[in-house]
């Protein structure tokens, strides 16, 4: 059984959403006949798409969620049914030993992802972070724990804003 994490940007344009999810239905495809878990902290963006093909190409999701309070705190409601959708599908539910969602939550989260990776899939501009607990810092530390990384950034594919 393979077990590939995500981290990635939440703020992709549509455009890039189905530039993502086309490159993510392609390489998570090579590693569905060995028995795929994903692992994802759902949230909009790169987290969601990703969970969203690992369970339609039928593998297994594991959600880890940042905080208690994170669905009511951070999930905006434009994407509350999508979050609670992935939610209920996932056949694991981690939910972080803290409160309050913030850079803390974040971090542990991250780390939770890449303890039980055996690759890590980032949806990376390549660009340098801007704060700790993000995607690159994410990407610095699955290095660093010599966890195998594909940085997944489709051409054409463009942050929000």
């Amino acid at each position: 059984m393979t077990v590939i994490a995500v981290t990635g940007h939440m703020d992709l344009t549509e455009e890039s959403v189905t530039l993502v999810r086309g490159a993510l239905e392609v390489l998570l495809a090579d590693h569905i006949e060995h028995g795929l878990t994903g692992v994802s902290c759902i949230a909009k963006g790169a987290d969601s798409i990703f969970a969203d093909v690992v369970l339609s190409l039928g593998g297994r999701l594991v959600a880890v969620v940042p905080s208690a309070d994170y669905r009511q705190a951070k999930v905006k409601p434009a994407f509350a049914a999508e979050f609670d959708r992935l939610r209920q599908a996932a056949a694991e539910v981690v939910v972080m030993p803290f409160a309050e969602a913030n850079r803390e939550a974040y971090e542990a989260a991250n780390t939770e992802l890449l303890r039980r990776a055996d690759h890590l899939f980032a949806v990376w501009d390549g660009n340098p972070g801007n704060g700790r607990g993000g995607t690159a810092d994410t990407v610095a530390a699955a290095r660093a724990a010599q966890v195998p990384v594909t940085v997944v950034w489709p051409e054409g594919a463009v942050r929000a804003g």
